[in-house]
Order: C-alpha cells, then sequence, then structure tokens
C-alpha cells in the first residue's frame, strides 16, 4: 500500500525533483539571489544618480543652474538648511523616482547630443526646458517642494502676515508653489521675463 503525503511534503518534493540538469529548489533559489542581487545593483545605482555630486558632475549643469542655485536662498539662509537638486527635481517615492529617473534620460541624451554643451545653447533651450519642469512640477501639485514646505506648518504672525494671507488664498485657490514661484532657484528664461514686462 503506498503511503499517502502531505501536501507541504509532496510540494516539497515535487521542488527537490531534478529539472533536465538541477532541481526545481536549486532553480528557485538561485532565482532568489540573483534577484536580490540584481535589486540591490539597481537601487544602488538609483541612489548613486540621486546626489548633488553626480548632477553637477557635467559642467551643462555646473555652470550653468548650479551656479545660479548658490546665490538663492535654497543654497544659503539664515537657518542653515540647503536643498539639493534631487530635493527639488526627484521624487522621494520610489515609483515616482523610477518614472522621473526615465524622463531625465532626455537630458542625458542633451548632453550627449551637444544640444546644451555651452552657455549660449543652454540659454537657446533654457525656456524649453524650464516650461518641461513647470508642467512636471504643476501636475504634481509642487510634490518636492512640500516635502519641506507646507501651507498646514505657515505660522500667522505680525511679521509675516502678508506672506501667510498670500499663501492662504493660493491654497484656497487651489493653487501649487510653482505658480507663484517660478525662478526661486535659478534664473528665469528670457523670453518668460519679456512676456512678464510686456
Amino acid at each position: 500500500m503506498v503511503e499517502k503525503q502531505s501536501v507541504p511534503k509532496r510540494i516539497w518534493n515535487f521542488l527537490k525533483q531534478p529539472s533536465a540538469t538541477y532541481s526545481v529548489l536549486a532553480i528557485v533559489v538561485s532565482s532568489i539571489v540573483a534577484g536580490v542581487i540584481f535589486w540591490g545593483g539597481f537601487n544602488t545605482a538609483m541612489e548613486a544618480t540621486n546626489g548633488q555630486n553626480f548632477c553637477i558632475s557635467c559642467h551643462e549643469m555646473r555652470d550653468n543652474v548650479y551656479a545660479e542655485f548658490k546665490k538663492t536662498v535654497h543654497y544659503s539662509n539664515r537657518v542653515g538648511v540647503r536643498a539639493t537638486c534631487p530635493d527639488c527635481h526627484v521624487p522621494r517615492d520610489w515609483g515616482y523616482k523610477l518614472v522621473r529617473k526615465v524622463q531625465a534620460s532626455r537630458e542625458l541624451w542633451g548632453k550627449l547630443a551637444g544640444n546644451v554643451d555651452t552657455p549660449e545653447k543652454f540659454e537657446e533651450h533654457r525656456m524649453e526646458m524650464a516650461n518641461r519642469e513647470w508642467a512636471r512640477m504643476k501636475e504634481s501639485d509642487s510634490r518636492e517642494c512640500r516635502n519641506c514646505h507646507s501651507f498646514d506648518a505657515m505660522r500667522e504672525s505680525v511679521d509675516t502676515l502678508a506672506v501667510y494671507e498670500k499663501h492662504m488664498k493660493a491654497d484656497a485657490l487651489g493653487r501649487t508653489c510653482i505658480d507663484c514661484h517660478k525662478g526661486i532657484a535659478h534664473l528665469l528664461p528670457r523670453e518668460y521675463v519679456d512676456l512678464a514686462e510686456q
């Protein structure tokens, strides 16, 4: 009489049976190990490309927008808090971060193709790049700004009453940070300034 095996034992026996060369268990374990190694490498690469030093490693960023940024309140201020490129331009949540990294490949193409490799070429494309970034920020409700700034955290006080009231009105109207704060960390494109002056 054949002894009936329990379900866990039957599953275990199936996993131990060889395929053409290796057991199913060996294939599963090696797949898990390979997955962990791949995931670790992928995540390490994501983080390595998510730092200020990586962002300014090409002269297009270092000599243009980073030089401008160093003159702003986000770089140097009375409380000593400094934002970095990824703080404003890369989402913290992993899914959004992955999407942003894929979008950033367009910027790398611009570098490799030489579209923005001189200050003159950079200025020629500044409005297009700014519009793309402003649209991204508007679409996300200025998600990266809100990592540090929040309407709820604003304090009503006499010395900042006008600022407080403007922000409360913007909140009530459903505005987002980028609606009013274009040019807060980088120079505005010449075309934008020209339009604003008209």
